[in-house]
């Protein structure tokens, strides 16, 4: 057959990485599609900028538009929303199917993807989106086609991951932790995208609207950062026998009335030492999936970086070039769900409550009647006298007061928190946290 011309919007670490392999195992990747892929362009913003060895530099324009005219198959790394969507959707127009890791566009212009791709009669693929080289979304958009699944969970950002993981073992403090992901291109410069959850946020919405055919944005996902953890947090948790960890989490909920619904949330929780995913270290990412008849299944690998997201692009390419030799299409996006949004009140969960308080007779039957009074009970309570730093008014000594719950929605343990920061026998309320997972 004749060559299937490929164009490429991008080369930084993924991109760069992806031309390399497309040149290095053309002749293999000929085979399994069925006719030859051919690299035509590379479409970059500065031609002076080095690109690396091993990339025919003619390859190299400032031209996009131009270069999308003559493809067959497209595949975007620039990131970000412009220029990125209108390429896209340019792309789309005319006929060719595009290969995407832009995470922050599909949570945010998803549908609008989705729409021009059936228009155009081409698919839409987006694999390196979420987990890297992690194969995630396809196993919940075709292998899971015929189940339902009722949860994901999982650790997809390892930027927030590795600095969790470094306050935990190696006992640095946040900023610490952060400059040392930064020096190992783990971070960016910038990390606020990761470390406030807007990164994770965005790959939740992609896996909520996979797994339960139902339209969910990145504005839609309850979304809470790290850079509040401390240490006292982290060491809070393994006094617990857990761990913290940066969670994605994506179910299905059942309201008062019966009617179900779903929720999406991002938020560093405790996570107890019995789960696998206490045990994810470094800067990679683990995902279990829930389904009713498949049961809990969990996907583990590098989620970032240049040569294993490069994996999943190529993936992606070769069912797209199949696709199209053939004649076929895969699946498209599937929305007949329309389940609703849930808010994070509604959702079940556990809390880890540190109190300072007053170290006197009464103190802990006091919390505990407020605790009780707004439906929550107690899973466990731990308290420890040390002496004030410096007095109060009574010049009493203070103790620390910790206090795990039983599942309860989250409405009613916030307000819980609330009201126990009102009693005149709480001096302050030192740390609050979810905790995800079975014990």
């Amino acid at each position: 057959m004749e060559p299937l011309k490929v164009a490429l919007l991008g080369s930084g670490s993924v991109g760069t990485q992806v031309a390399r392999l497309l040149t290095a195992h053309a002749e293999e990747l000929a085979l399994r599609v069925g006719a030859p892929l051919e690299l035509i362009g590379i479409a970059v913003r500065r031609l002076e900028v080095d690109r690396g060895a091993g990339i025919d530099p003619s390859l190299f324009t400032t031209d996009a538009p131009e270069l999308l005219k003559r493809a067959d198959l497209v595949i975007e790394l620039i990131g970000g929303i412009e220029p990125a969507r209108t390429l896209i959707l340019d792309a789309l127009a005319s006929g060719a199917s595009v290969v995407t890791g832009n995470k922050a566009l599909l949570a945010e212009h998803g549908p609008e993807l989705y729409e021009a791709a059936d228009r155009g009669g081409v698919e839409l693929y987006y694999e390196a989106a979420v987990a890297g080289a992690i194969p995630l979304l396809r196993p919940i958009r075709e292998s899971l086609a015929g189940d339902r699944v009722q949860r994901v969970l999982g650790i997809v950002n390892g930027t927030t991951n590795y600095v969790l993981d470094k306050m935990d073992t190696a006992g640095l403090g946040f900023a610490e932790a952060v400059a040392q992901a930064q020096a190992l291109g783990y971070a960016e410069a910038d990390p606020t995208a990761d470390v406030e959850g807007y990164d994770a946020a965005a790959k939740a919405a992609i896996l909520a609207s996979l797994a339960f055919h139902t339209r969910v944005s990145a504005d839609d996902v309850h979304r809470e950062g790290i850079t509040s953890v401390t240490a006292a947090d982290v060491a809070s948790a393994k006094a617990i026998g857990a761990v913290v960890k940066m969670l994605a989490i994506c179910e299905r909920v059942v309201a008062a009335d019966g009617s179900e619904g779903v929720s999406v949330r991002v938020h560093p929780a405790m996570v107890p030492l019995s789960h696998p995913l206490a045990s994810v270290r470094e800067a990679f990412n683990a995902v279990f999936v829930e389904a009713e008849a498949a049961g809990e299944l969990m996907f583990y690998g590098r989620g970032a970086g240049g040569l294993p997201t490069a994996s999943a692009v190529l993936g992606d390419l070769v069912s797209a070039a199949r696709n199209r030799v053939g004649g076929s299409r895969g699946p498209g996006e599937s929305t007949y769900a329309q389940l609703p949004l849930r808010p994070m009140g509604e959702v079940i969960t556990r809390y880890h409550i540190s109190l300072e308080v007053a170290d006197r007779p009464g103190v802990l039957a006091t919390v505990s009647k407020v605790i009780a009074e707004h439906g929550v009970s107690i899973e466990t309570v731990r308290q420890q006298q040390f002496p004030a730093a410096g007095t109060d008014a009574g010049g009493q000594d203070r103790a620390s007061l910790v206090v795990v719950t039983h599942s309860a929605t989250d409405a009613a343990l916030e307000a819980t928190v609330s009201a126990l920061a009102g009693l005149d026998s709480v001096a302050a309320v030192v740390g609050v946290m979810r905790v995800e997972g079975e014990n």
